[in-house]
């Protein structure tokens, strides 16, 4: 199949999500974040993943508004923070998140984080806020697969996206074939490794391909079937990671990537966190 940069994934209950989106964690509220997203949909990106955490909900609603692209062209990923979760703290955050979006529903709304004590309720009122309309997919973030089976053993609607930490050196292996049997949709985050791009092999397939080795990491996670969300502020880097659909790369350079694995996280391990 032929990626573009207008190439979605199916979610288990039929929503179209983009496989490329823009991140904005640590780009500053205001017009950094503002200039990113425009940039980003004026590039032809159609995936904007934002969180409360982040603080920068409003800058992400005032560039959807100000790009010109329908509000319904626009896939808004959002979460609820760990001192938000809970059932009625969740649905209050929520209700906070969509004001500061400016908008009458989300995209897809995440556990940020499975808070021991606290996800199964969280994810609860994710299940109604979804079935009162209000978001049109709902899923977590950095679950491994004790947590999604501990989840799926109580909840009413199966996680639809696990959005985690996934790159060369982190291939999550194990837990992209549990999600893949579920039909959960692995998303990646930080997939650029943050920034540390001068693997030998990457570099080598950069000039194989005539690409950057961002581009390189970028293309492997959609050839694989993974959503990904490079982060970036720089125009001109978005518009870089977004040119990444007139090549593909060969089997074997898939494989010899997958081999880089070394179980490194720059973030936290969802096991050993205790919030």
């Amino acid at each position: 199949m032929k990626l573009t940069i207008d190439s979605t994934v199916e979610l288990l209950n039929g929503t179209q999500m983009p496989r490329l989106g823009l991140g904005v964690w640590r780009a500053k509220d205001g017009e950094e974040t503002e200039n990113a997203v425009l940039a980003a949909l004026q590039a032809g990106y159609r995936g904007i993943d934002t969180a409360s955490l982040y603080g920068n909900e409003g800058s992400v609603g005032r560039a959807v508004r100000a790009s010109g692209v329908p509000r319904e062209k626009v896939f808004v990923t959002t979460k609820v923070w760990n001192d938000e979760q809970g059932y009625d703290s969740t649905i209050a955050a929520f209700k906070r998140s969509l004001e500061r979006l400016d908008m009458d529903y989300a995209d897809l709304y995440l556990v940020h984080w499975p808070v021991v004590g606290q996800y199964k309720e969280t994810y609860r009122a994710l299940e109604d806020l979804y079935e009162q309309g209000l978001i049109r997919a709902i899923g977590v973030s950095n679950f491994n697969i004790s947590h999604l089976e501990d989840l799926m053993g109580s909840c009413r609607i199966k996680p639809m996206v696990n959005q985690v930490e996934m790159h060369p050196l982190l291939t999550q292996k194990k837990l992209f074939a549990f999600c893949r049997k579920e039909g959960i949709q692995l998303e990646s985050w930080r997939p650029l490794m943050q920034g540390r791009l001068d693997q030998p092999l990457i570099t080598r397939l950069a000039e194989k391909y005539g690409r950057t080795p961002a581009q390189i990491l970028i293309r492997w996670q959609l050839q694989l079937g993974v959503v990904t969300i490079p982060k970036s502020s720089r125009p001109e880097r978005i518009r870089e990671n977004a040119d990444v659909f007139g090549f593909e790369l060969e089997p074997e350079d898939v494989v010899a990537i997958d081999g880089l694995n070394e179980n490194l996280r720059f973030g936290k391990d969802p096991d050993h966190v205790d919030f």
